[in-house]
């Protein structure tokens, strides 16, 4: 299953020599980056609670996300002024060291959470409790967006070549994704039943 070098660099000629990716103009760049502009922005910061339903070796993961899904609900439905349920919550259900602070994480940044969570989380507007599961390569989370600091969007000066970079690799992507449909289809398979 390991290409030998030789190998690997000749795929990667001929998907040089067949993959014409255009290159971004300025319009789609400016559209692009008009439409996710809380993509580029920095010094975002949440504070964040968490309720994490680890995913361990044996663990039932059906069980488990039933189980956070009960507990989504009832932080989400719980409006008692007098407790805080999802420091509750947290303290009895959560696998994580937060746990013991209520689930606490204090303020983090996009680059102190894992990617999963990342995404879920920055470059939105909600505060309070998701409306829904966070998974991630720990588990299953519910999260609380308790604050946000919003950050500043940089100009699109400053990051025009991010922005086409982004642009070239998505339409390399689907140009490869394109290629590979092709050749698939021209390919005569002897012995082997695909759908």
């Amino acid at each position: 299953g390991v290409l030998s070098e030789a190998a690997a660099n000749a795929i990667e000629a001929l998907l040089e020599s067949t993959l014409k990716v255009p290159d971004p103009s300025e319009d789609e760049c400016r559209r692009h980056y008009a439409a996710h502009q809380s993509a580029y922005r920095t010094g975002e910061r949440v504070r964040l609670r968490h309720i994490l339903f680890a995913v361990t070796p044996g663990v039932q993961v059906p069980a488990l996300r039933q189980r956070a899904e009960a507990a989504l609900l009832d932080v989400r439905s719980r409006n008692d002024q007098d407790v805080d349920r999802f420091s509750e919550a947290a303290r009895t259900l959560s696998n994580c060291p937060s746990a013991a602070e209520g689930g606490d994480l204090g303020w983090l940044s996009a680059a102190d959470c894992a990617p999963e969570v990342a995404r879920e989380v920055f470059g939105h507007v909600e505060v309070g409790v998701l409306p829904r599961l966070v998974r991630s390569r720990f588990g299953l989370h519910v999260i609380e967006v308790a604050e946000r600091m919003p950050g500043v969007t940089q100009p699109f000066a400053t990051v025009r070549a991010t922005v086409a970079q982004s642009l070239r690799q998505h339409s390399y992507v689907t140009v490869l994704r394109q290629y590979l449909q092709v050749l698939a289809g021209a390919a005569v398979l002897v012995g082997v039943g695909l759908d």
